[in-house]
């Protein structure tokens, strides 16, 4: 990916950021109706109060609802993705081979059917000619619009806030291809992994961190979806007070200056392969040589595409900060 296409990318991210918060409640009915092919909408984790009350109300319905219910559509067998998260999570849960077309970031798991179809601007006709009866995609309203009348069912896979969120985001692709028992058998297994990656790694008291974006110091603080995931680990974010008002909506880009002067004890490289960097190239940058984590190398060069998505993979990410931890941790 060129320097322009990462730049671009980041936008789009910090667009989808700002919409998600202004447009909540239309995410939450879309979400809704993109899992309609299924008799129930799985609810957030941690909302088991609701989902007894919804099972009362359940248990009232009339026979003729009941029907309804089990004249629910049949699973869909012609799925498209322009959404590479949720091209992941749709493997991951067994449906991959119900799969005729991903977007052209979709290149994980190996074999996906790789098209030109773009997720960031999406062309309906295009989508169409794949024949789909499912199409699993972030949020754009014309889009969603477009296929609704043509009779295709919509999944969204938005960027997540939150873990629960991640694990609703899971549940929901499940229950829209199908595949609700292997959905729910990967939130458990995703949930098992990182509790005991964080019960088990060293005291992170104390350590401070930089994640970088790209190589024109772009970052996340604490409010994004990636900065609460090291927070897991009791970490301290360098780039929080560099938006502390919001205002750059949790992506501030930061400067030399002010990164020689925060000297983190981890930096995390999220741009090793959209723009080439690693510990070398970070220990060349001016005044950076002086820095505690180049000198003590924790410098860690991530895939840009697993601390990007938020599929299965999230655990090799939440895997990487422990092992950095343990590489940095402070003696007592």
């Amino acid at each position: 990916m060129t320097m322009r296409s990462k730049l671009i990318s980041l936008l789009a991210v910090l667009a989808l950021f700002a919409a998600a918060c202004a447009d909540d409640d239309n995410d939450t009915a879309a979400e809704v109706d993109a899992t309609s092919t299924s008799t129930s909408t799985t609810a957030p984790a941690g909302d088991e109060d609701h989902d007894h009350e919804a099972d009362e109300d359940h248990d009232h319905e009339s026979e003729d609802s009941m029907a309804d219910d089990e004249a629910a559509p049949a699973r869909p067998e012609r799925i498209v993705s322009i959404d590479p998260s949720g091209t992941e999570i749709i493997y991951a849960i067994g449906a991959g081979d119900r799969v005729v077309a991903v977007d052209d970031y979709s290149y994980f798991p190996e074999g996906t059917p790789v098209t030109d179809l773009s997720g960031w601007q999406p062309n309906l006709e295009a989508i169409l000619a794949f024949e789909p009866d499912l199409v699993v995609m972030g949020s754009n309203s014309d889009i969603e619009a477009g296929l609704e009348a043509a009779g295709v069912a919509v999944a969204l896979s938005n960027a997540p806030m939150s873990f629960d969120d991640v694990y609703s985001q899971i549940e929901a692709i499940g229950a829209a291809t199908g595949n609700i028992g292997e959905a729910a058998e990967l939130v458990l297994q995703m949930q098992t992994e990182i509790d005991e990656l964080t019960a088990n790694a060293p005291d992170a008291s104390g350590l401070s961190y930089f994640h970088e974006l790209d190589n024109t110091l772009y970052s996340v603080t604490s409010s994004t979806f990636i900065g609460a995931v090291y927070a897991l680990f009791g970490l301290e974010n360098v780039a929080d007070p560099a938006d502390a008002d919001g205002a750059a909506f949790g992506y501030p880009q930061l400067s030399d200056e002010y990164l020689v002067d925060a000297d983190p004890d981890i930096i995390f490289l999220a741009d090793t392969i959209c723009c080439g960097q690693s510990a070398e190239t970070v220990a060349e940058r001016a005044g950076w040589d002086q820095l505690s984590a180049v000198q003590n190398g924790t410098v860690i060069e991530l895939n840009d595409d697993i601390v990007s998505r938020w599929g299965p993979r999230l655990v090799d990410f939440i895997e990487s900060i422990a092992l950095a931890i343990d590489s940095a941790a402070v003696p007592a």
